[in-house]
């Protein structure tokens, strides 16, 4: 199941952070390499996606770390062009 969260905290050093539930709870540990947009750091306060998984060591970590407002862009460059001319073929 998708949560939502923000960041509290990011270390560009080692590439680790945590981010605060929006359901409330403890923050959650992740690892860079749980982001989707790994070209990008994320920033304190900045919302995303995540998926919740339970660690060997029996800790929970975030993982498929997907940034908001940039998800649809990321995933699908143009698609909102191609649905916008698609409609006015529709109606024309």
């Amino acid at each position: 199941m998708t949560d939502f969260g923000t960041i509290k905290s990011y270390d560009t050093g080692n590439g680790a952070g945590t981010i605060t539930p929006e359901k409330g709870g403890d923050a959650l540990p992740f690892r860079k390499s749980a982001l989707q947009q790994q070209g990008q750091e994320p920033k304190q306060d900045q919302r995303y996606t995540y998926d919740v998984k339970n660690g060997d060591d029996g800790n929970r970590y975030a993982v498929n770390m997907q940034a908001q407002g940039e998800a649809q862009s990321q995933k699908a460059p143009g698609s909102s062009s191609i649905l916008k001319e698609q409609a006015s073929k529709q109606q024309g």
